[in-house]
């Protein structure tokens, strides 16, 4: 089909394809140094979120920090990162060489913590968008993800609204009754686009000892078995609020980015599968075109929804 237009746009940012990464599963920093292919020049998503950074370092959780599981990756990394003063000195400059727009993953154990990472990234030229991790435990809910609460997701993402201009994703846990609610609460704080999902509470256990595997007891699952809980999640979200989202969970073939666009998404996100093939992106791009041009579908925003009728 002449005229296959795969560029999307994220409110001023434009993607060259629908197709970018989910924090915390792809290290391109690291990447770069270790594969052949030269990473940064040739990179295969159309944005780049690099990991979590919260204001202070984190060590992250005890380990054992992943497990896998039949159909997914159990992890409990506890958000560990070199806290967002490092991160800024040390690995924006070298990120600036993308030629993918990047958005910077924030995460808080503090509501106003939000608003301090997203006004310390506000001048930063490197960065296109800033992302809000609110999955990560509040000290202010007792332990409690502040993304469970409609209340303080509201709350940081106007900290975060107040401090920068810069467009504003916020990422939502599925760990909720009401994810709607959740992405309601985060755009009338003033976010420009939301994610979903997050990954879903799970846990296993040792065969022969019968106690939890992961160090922390419990953790987050992601892979193929969310999938139908992300896709809901993006149909639901998108047909209730007026803004882009961004869908992920689950993703290993065009097929899944095909059905991720047509519930609603916008962009769509791959995270666990790049453990197992960190080159796969650019291989998926190709063979959503193909998918595209067999059900006559010309642009990433004629497929966008094209499950709501």
């Amino acid at each position: 089909m002449a005229g296959m237009d795969l560029t999307t746009r994220l409110g001023a940012i434009e993607l060259r394809h629908p197709i970018m990464n989910a924090s915390g599963t792809f290290d391109v920093l690291e990447a770069d140094a270790v594969l052949q292919p030269d990473l940064l020049a040739g990179f295969p998503f159309s944005a780049y979120v690099p990991k979590t950074v919260t204001l202070k370092p984190r060590e992250g959780n005890v380990p054992p920090r992943l497990y896998e599981t039949a159909a997914g990756l159990l992890n409990s990394i506890g958000l560990a990162n070199k806290g967002i003063e490092a991160f800024m000195e040390e690995d924006l400059p070298r990120l600036a060489a993308l030629k993918a727009p990047l958005i910077v993953s924030v995460a808080g154990e503090r509501t106003a913590d939000y608003g301090v990472c997203a006004g310390m990234l506000a001048d930063r030229s490197e960065v296109a968008a800033v992302e809000l991790n609110v999955s990560c435990p509040n000290v202010e809910l007792d332990g409690r993800a502040l993304g469970c609460d409609p209340d303080r997701t509201r709350r940081a993402t106007e900290e975060a609204r107040q401090a920068t201009s810069k467009f504003l994703i916020v990422k939502l846990t599925p760990n909720v009754t009401d994810i709607v609610a959740l992405a309601r609460a985060a755009v009338d704080g003033g976010a420009d686009c939301v994610s979903a999902i997050n990954t879903v509470h799970g846990m296993a256990l040792d065969p022969w000892t019968l106690r939890p595997v992961l160090g922390h007891g419990s953790g987050g699952l992601s892979g193929p078995a969310i999938k139908p809980v992300a896709l809901r999640a993006v149909y639901l979200v998108s047909r209730g609020l007026d803004v882009p989202v961004i869908g992920m969970g689950g993703v290993t073939t065009a097929q899944d980015v095909l059905e991720f666009m047509a519930a609603g998404a916008t962009a769509v996100a791959m995270g666990t599968a790049s453990f197992r093939d960190p080159l796969l992106a650019g291989r998926l791009v190709g063979g959503l075109e193909t998918l595209m041009k067999e059900r006559g579908i010309s642009s990433a925003a004629g497929l966008t929804g094209r499950s709501h009728g």
